[in-house]
């Protein structure tokens, strides 16, 4: 049988970056102060070097410039790097722990930063000059590092084939109890359960510069670690014995993957709470599309999963307007959906 020839990886990544960058100028343009597209390219042109040159200056007024660049554009770029980071680590955690179903996450890192939140707000805790994250921003980067720490070492670290799993039940188990523990502190704070519940939710409502600033200096080393780990990935995902066979170090790959991964993930829930399901179907819809090599799945989920997050952001800051939707809400909206078909599809198939 003759083998099917695949589409060279640029051919696909090339309109996705269009993609995002038409989402990108459509997200500036529309709020309570609409511009139109070419107004928004303007603007945002008249700040590149070299671009400015050949572009004519927007007739637009420093009201507009004021609300593309204090207001929609730190909120848009969070959104995209919040997007591509989740849908990257996603597609890692399903090939390290080799289930489709693990997602960012999967190892306490969302019950930690919100365990982090909840003390924050009880406490009224508030350091100054944390990279401009805030007190509820710096305690959830740190509880999710300390759960997900926890989470690895109780689990016994990379020691045996039955590691992946290990740790998956403790973080179940340490999530469970994170979630007990935060409500038995809101029956004592009444008052506090809105602004915690909130959080949970997922929002860019307050981005700023300064996270900006935070997360794409995070993200950018871990991005680029965890996108040249394509081949690795493919051997872990052959199982443990081919991969050793293979001369991979399986131990130290899956311990050096999941900390990056996990301090990606802090940094991004740091900035936005939690926002799910993206690095769960992000990565199964490109699987879908037939691209099973991790050497292109990463690629495509960055610019889909950024896509799809700014996407969402967008409909979430305008649907009902001047009520903001928690983005979070809209993810599950489209993702649950989207999971459920895809697991009735799959069992019709006979693969479950």
């Amino acid at each position: 049988m003759k083998k099917r020839r695949q589409v060279p990886l640029s051919l696909i990544l090339l309109p996705l970056v269009g993609v995002l960058f038409l989402l990108l100028l459509l997200a500036i343009s529309v709020g309570s102060s609409r511009l139109n597209i070419q107004g928004s390219f303007q603007i945002i042109a008249e700040r590149l070097p070299f671009l400015n040159q050949w572009v004519p200056r927007a007739e637009w007024g420093d009201q507009y410039r004021t609300i593309v660049f204090q207001l929609r554009l730190p909120r848009i770029l969070l959104s995209i790097l919040a997007g591509a980071g989740l849908s990257v680590v996603g597609a890692v955690f399903q090939s390290i722990f080799r289930n489709p179903l693990a997602e960012p996450h999967i190892l306490g890192v969302s019950s930690g930063a919100a365990f982090g939140v909840t003390l924050a707000v009880i406490t009224g805790f508030k350091p100054t000059g944390v990279a401009g994250l805030g007190s509820i921003g710096f305690m959830a980067f740190l509880g999710a590092l300390i759960t997900v720490t926890l989470v690895y070492f109780i689990a016994g670290g990379d020691s045996g084939q039955n590691a992946p799993i290990s740790m998956l039940l403790v973080g179940a188990a340490m999530g469970t109890l994170l979630s007990s523990l935060i409500s038995l502190l809101m029956l004592f704070h009444h008052d506090e359960i809105a602004r915690v519940y909130m959080w949970t939710l997922g929002s860019f409502s307050a981005a700023n510069w300064d996270k900006v600033r935070f997360l794409l200096i995070l993200s950018l080393p871990c991005l680029t670690y965890l996108l040249t780990q394509g081949r690795s990935l493919n051997l872990l995902l052959s199982g443990e014995e081919e991969a050793l066979s293979m001369g991979l170090d399986t131990a130290a790959v899956r311990k050096r993957l999941i900390v990056v991964s996990s301090l990606l993930v802090a940094g991004i829930v740091a900035v936005s709470g939690i926002v799910g399901f993206v690095g769960l179907i992000i990565p199964q819809f490109v699987r879908m599309l037939r691209q099973h090599d991790l050497r292109r799945l990463l690629p495509i989920s960055l610019l889909l999963g950024a896509s799809f997050v700014l996407l969402c952001d967008t409909a979430a800051r305008t649907m009902l307007a001047p009520v903001e939707i928690p983005v979070g809400i809209i993810t599950s909206i489209f993702g649950v959906p989207y999971f459920l078909s895809g697991l009735i599809l799959q069992r019709r198939r006979g693969r479950f």
